[in-house]
């Protein structure tokens, strides 16, 4: 699993707050420290059928996204199962779900993705979720 990066409440997160901070000073290093993400893209190409690669990962779409879609609603209803308090206990809760995800979890959400590029190539990009 990867780690979790919060933005700090009442944070504006513009185009620049995005570039300069999430994504120079906190995902990229996160995503260096993956190692050998290429050899292991080339990988599970080569070795596993229904692997698809970040070249044809959907960049703005939620319902394409298994992520999106499906895990952060699991991890929504762990997450608040009881009141929270403040932001400390809330990213304390979401961290501790987050780590405790079954890879289960994972694998429904994923197995799901070749429907949901079906669905979506025949609405023609158009909302599609009636189709599934």
């Amino acid at each position: 699993m990867t780690e979790m990066i919060f933005v700090a409440p009442g944070m504006n997160v513009n185009c620049q707050y995005y570039r300069d901070v999430l994504l120079s000073q906190q995902m990229l290093p996160a995503i260096k420290r993956v190692t050998r993400a290429r050899d292991t893209i080339q990988l599970l190409h080569q070795t596993t059928p229904d692997f698809f690669g970040p070249d044809l990962w959907s960049t703005d779409s939620p319902d394409l996204n298994p992520v999106d879609y499906n895990i952060w609603g699991v991890v929504h209803q762990r997450v608040y199962k009881c009141r929270v308090s403040n932001v400390d206990e809330l990213k304390q809760r979401v961290v501790k779900v987050w780590d405790d995800l079954q890879q289960t979890v994972i694998d429904s959400a994923v197995s799901q993705c070749r429907q949901r590029l079906r669905a979506c190539v025949r609405a023609q990009g158009r909302h599609f979720e009636h189709l599934l």
